[in-house]
């Protein structure tokens, strides 16, 4: 049952001493040196224009056949397996990009559910092609499932209030009001007769919203929750070693601002220190002035206690480690195929789209997801690759795409 701060109490201290918080359960962990790679280059083609907001209208070219690309039997089983779970909503939900329908996964979702994972890659090269959108100029990142420090109950130690969906926040569909803004979505409070902007990070922490959202859990390390809002969903491991799941309920409807870049800028980070680790440690080190920087970043996540499998995409779906990802759906289909090649090997081969995310935008930007655990975010934290991305869709997309009217 959900947990509130107590009537008169006033908003829990968002900021604990550094000396009560317990040890991290996975603060030791080093960001992983990449290992390097050669590109496949991509083919030449304009780059798309910042005001184009659909891979269709991006550019579209073939790709490579996909029995030429490098794609490993364990990866290609990986992708295999999360593709079958994307099939059921694949045939029913709206391609953002513009680039596909529901019927046209239906012949390779037919296949996959009689397909052995001995035979993946060769499933992929007989019901796919590839495309190329715009240069095909792409980036990855990476992210992961964190376990940090966390506590059903405040006690001395875990003050920092994890909080669920605010019982004033709402959800307004614009395309309800006017036909030019359909697919767009902004969430907000009404104040009086006005709707106004929801309460940013610093409003929140400060104690805005203490009676007005449930507190579903305590974490030790306002630090390591921030990152976690960040990854969308995490697991918290309490005193008695037992863990509470948790994942994206909603969002206060503010813009993200990534806080490594404005570290970097600002002369903060020491060269090679802007991994997830290198930022934590400066934030650590520097508690005033890491709370600063944290609330400039006005994004807040509201969170849920998972139950079942996990963590969930936004599709809904359990996402995979080391075989989902995180695109932007204008320009990825959302439980589609994307295959990376780029100048860290880790990232290569292929992902498929299961979720989204604030920071994941544009065309070819990729966050892949590497699962829960030590390994995990030693390599997510510090992805960051650049190279080439290529959509596998159903054979026959292009053409469709090409074809005279």
């Amino acid at each position: 049952m959900p947990h509130s701060v107590e009537p008169g109490a006033g908003p829990a201290p968002i900021y604990p001493s550094a000396s009560s918080a317990p040890v991290e359960p996975q603060a030791h962990v080093t960001v992983r040196q990449p290992i390097p790679a050669t590109p496949l280059a991509p083919i030449t083609a304009p780059a798309a224009a910042a005001s184009v907001t659909s891979a269709a209208k991006a550019g579209v070219i073939a790709g490579p056949p996909v029995d030429t690309l490098p794609i490993s039997d364990s990866n290609a089983a990986r992708a295999l397996e999360a593709f079958k779970l994307s099939c059921n909503a694949l045939q029913k939900r709206t391609d953002n990009s513009g680039l596909t329908r529901g019927s046209d996964w239906t012949p390779a979702c037919d296949a996959a559910r009689n397909v052995a994972a001995r035979d993946a890659r060769d499933f992929f090269s007989r019901w796919f092609e590839t495309l190329q959108i715009a240069d095909g100029k792409a980036q990855a990142t990476g992210y992961y499932e964190p376990e940090i420090a966390g506590s059903r109950e405040r006690r001395r130690g875990y003050e920092v209030p994890i909080y669920g969906r605010p019982n004033d926040l709402v959800d307004v569909d614009l395309g309800q009001f006017s036909a030019d803004l359909k697919g767009k979505r902004i969430r907000g409070r009404v104040a009086g007769q006005s709707f106004v902007p929801y309460f940013d990070r610093k409003e929140i922490e400060t104690g805005a919203i203490h009676d007005r959202a449930p507190i579903i859990a305590y974490a030790a390390d306002p630090v390591e929750i921030f990152f976690l809002q960040i990854q969308g969903s995490g697991r918290l491991r309490q005193p008695d070693g037992s863990i509470i799941r948790i994942g994206f309920a909603s969002q206060n409807g503010r813009d993200y601002t990534g806080i490594g870049a404005l570290m970097r800028d600002r002369g903060l980070l020491k060269p090679g220190g802007a991994s997830m680790q290198g930022i934590m440690a400066y934030l650590r080190e520097h508690p005033e002035e890491g709370r600063e920087i944290m609330w400039e970043n006005k994004s807040f996540v509201f969170f849920q206690e998972l139950k079942g499998a996990g963590p969930l995409g936004s599709m809904g779906l359990p996402v995979t480690g080391q075989a989902s990802a995180a695109v932007d759906v204008r320009f990825v289909p959302l439980g589609g195929l994307v295959f990376l090649s780029m100048d860290r090997a880790e990232a290569n081969g292929l992902w498929v789209a299961q979720d989204t995310g604030g920071a994941i935008k544009g065309t070819n930007r990729v966050d892949t997801f590497w699962g829960a655990g030590e390994e995990a975010r030693a390599i997510a934290g510090g992805m960051n690759s650049r190279g080439t991305a290529w959509l596998l869709v159903p054979r026959g997309t292009l053409a469709r795409l090409t074809a005279t009217p």
